[in-house]
Order: C-alpha cells, then sequence, then structure tokens
C-alpha cells in the first residue's frame, strides 16, 4: 500500500494535470468558427469582369468600383452578387499584369449566401500570365496553411479558380488562372475573441511564444519581407492580454521564389544572405526555453506540414516547383533537428533591440 505522502503527491499531480489541461482546453474553446466560405476548403470557382486599367487608375484605399462577382460552389449552380472591387497592394499592384483586388461585400447581399459573414475579401492572382504564375499562386497559398498548422492566429484562406474576362476597350479577353480569397482582419479578431491594434508596439513587448512561431515561421519559408516592428505584412491583435502579431502576404519568400522576390533591406540582412532562397533569421533575442519551446512546436508538427504540402501536390503544373518545395522545407527542418545548427542559424541569429 503506498504512503499517505505518496498518495497525496499523485492527487496533487494529477489535479495539476486537470487544471493546466482545462486551462489549454479553455483557451482553445475560445476560438470560434470561420464563415462558410473558408470552413468549406473544397476549391471555389469564380468569374469576374473588370479593366485592370480602370482599377489601377480609378481606384485607392478608400475609392471603390461597382462590379459583379459571379461564384459556384460545389454541386451548386452559378450565382452572382453586386459587389465593389478596387486595386491593391504596392509592387503587384504596380508591376505585374493581373492586379490584386479588394472586395467590398454588402450585408444585405450576402445574407443567406455563402459568403454571409464577410464584409471585406483579398484576392491573391498571378503575377504575370504564364505557366509558372499558377504555380506561385499555389506556393502562396500554402504558406496561409502551413502557418494555418502552427498557430490558432492566422488568415483563413480558399483556393480559386477564377475565369477572369478583361475589358480591354471593345472587346474582351478571357483567362483562366488560380488565384485564392484571404479573409479580413476584423474577421480574424471576431474569430479569436480579439481586436486589432493599430498602432506600433515594440516585438518585445509582444507575447514571446507566439512571437517566436510567427519568426519561426518566417524562417521556415524564407521570407524577410516583413516586420513586426513597423507591422510591414503584419497585423497585431489583443487576444487575451496578449498581443501577437499575424503575418500575411508571403510573395517575397524563398517558398514561393517569384521572378520578382527580393531580400529585404530592413535589419542589414543583405549583408547575411544574397537570393531569398537563403533564409536568414529575424526574429528578437527571447529567453532560450521559449526557442526550444517552439522549436519542439514546430517538429512536433513536421508529419503534418508534409501532409499540407502534399495535399496541394495535384495543384502544381510543374512537378519541379513541387519538388523544390519539399526539399525547401526538408532544409528548415534538418536545421531544427541539430543542435549546432539550430544555435548558429536561429538561436545567435536573434535580434537584440
Amino acid at each position: 500500500m503506498k504512503s499517505p505522502a505518496v498518495l497525496l503527491f499523485l492527487f496533487l499531480h494529477m489535479l495539476l494535470g486537470y487544471v493546466v489541461f482545462s486551462q489549454q482546453d479553455s483557451s482553445a474553446s475560445t476560438i470560434k468558427e470561420t464563415t462558410k466560405l473558408f470552413k468549406n476548403q473544397e476549391q471555389l470557382q469564380l468569374k469576374l469582369k473588370f479593366s485592370g486599367k480602370n482599377l489601377r487608375k480609378n481606384t485607392n484605399d478608400s475609392t471603390y468600383v461597382k462590379s459583379m462577382l459571379w461564384y459556384k460552389d460545389a454541386n451548386t449552380e452559378w450565382d452572382s452578387m453586386n459587389i465593389q472591387l478596387r486595386a491593391r497592394g504596392n509592387f503587384r499592384r504596380d508591376n505585374c499584369y493581373y492586379v490584386p483586388l479588394r472586395i467590398k461585400l454588402k450585408k444585405s447581399a450576402t445574407k443567406g449566401t455563402l459568403f454571409q459573414g464577410n464584409k471585406k475579401l483579398k484576392v491573391v492572382l498571378p503575377c504575370l500570365e504564364g505557366r509558372n504564375g499558377n504555380d506561385y499562386v499555389i506556393k502562396e497559398y500554402l504558406a496561409y496553411k502551413l502557418y494555418e498548422d502552427i498557430s490558432p492566429y492566422h488568415f483563413k484562406t480558399r483556393l480559386l479558380e477564377l475565369e477572369f474576362h478583361e475589358e480591354k476597350g471593345q472587346r474582351t479577353k478571357k483567362h483562366q488562372i488560380k488565384g485564392f480569397l484571404i479573409e479580413d482582419i476584423d474577421n480574424v479578431a471576431k474569430r479569436v475573441n480579439g481586436k486589432q491594434i493599430k498602432r506600433e508596439i515594440h516585438p518585445l513587448q509582444h507575447d514571446a511564444t507566439f512571437a517566436v512561431e510567427n519568426a519561426f515561421f518566417e524562417y521556415l519559408i524564407g521570407n524577410t519581407d516583413y516586420s513586426a516592428r513597423v507591422q510591414h505584412n503584419q497585423r497585431l491583435l489583443f487576444v487575451d492580454d496578449k498581443i501577437i502579431a499575424v503575418p500575411y502576404d508571403f510573395d517575397m519568400s524563398g517558398l514561393v521564389n517569384t521572378h520578382y522576390s527580393a531580400v529585404s533591406n530592413i535589419q542589414n540582412i543583405p549583408t547575411q544572405i544574397d537570393h531569398v532562397t537563403q533564409r536568414a533569421y529575424k526574429g528578437y533575442n527571447r529567453d532560450k526555453a521559449v526557442f526550444q519551446e517552439v522549436r519542439q512546436t514546430y517538429l512536433g508538427h513536421e508529419m503534418q506540414i508534409f501532409s499540407t504540402i502534399d495535399s496541394l501536390q495535384n495543384y502544381f503544373r510543374d512537378p519541379n516547383q513541387f519538388r523544390k518545395v519539399k526539399e525547401f522545407i526538408r532544409e528548415f527542418f534538418e536545421i531544427l533537428e541539430d543542435d549546432k545548427k539550430f544555435e548558429r542559424n536561429i538561436v545567435n541569429r536573434s535580434r537584440v533591440n
């Protein structure tokens, strides 16, 4: 028979485990379900008709043009709704054939439809015409899905098959291209019971674990085109008394490796690398226990990450592009699995100010 002291120890250990599990379960339960549009992950068929030239010239952050959206979900007929449309983005807006889009939806128009609960959506399209353009889109879409595997604080996305009718004067040119939708930050905040923070807050004031998860992810995909400090390709949320950055816009990353990808000049990164397919860690210095905790989180998600990659294989037009994706992600895990490489490439590269 066990002594009373041992029984007391076992009881307290079990009680502590129950409390910790309950706290984790309670935290997870605060994440609400996403809208119907993003709950279904089957490829969505859309049709849009507009003039790219007109959007570039006559729209901005606050100016939209009226347009029409046609959509077809699985096992349904084509339906349509009135929308407002504008060009968005910086580099891609000015340098790409296909202009990135933002769609604004009226609540009355979306009621009872697939789009209910969404007021604004981003549409990511290929930059240029041609075979690799669609594969670049799939790779950027994949980046969002990989972060979804890691963190509950992410943007939901949905893959598109877009029939784009481009108005060119008196004629119309038809394009069949890949794309994907991204939910609005307001929807992200609502889904995680948080609030968006629009002012700059130094990254060392962000929650340490989620900040390192974020930085590891940018390192995973080989992205230097971001800054948690000035909210460049990052959005801040306040959730459960924590400040959490949510990353987006990954077309400049080594994972995507578009023809226009470039290393960011923030933090003197070019002194470390000269191409996006070479990784450079941009996260801030944290307690080593946090680095090890996040390291184990990623190692624990390795199988899921490669499963997510494999699930998109059939969407790639060029098998070589898919092969390079797997090789690039494998290199990240080789660093995590080796203590010396992990210290040299991540821990010792972390920023102190």
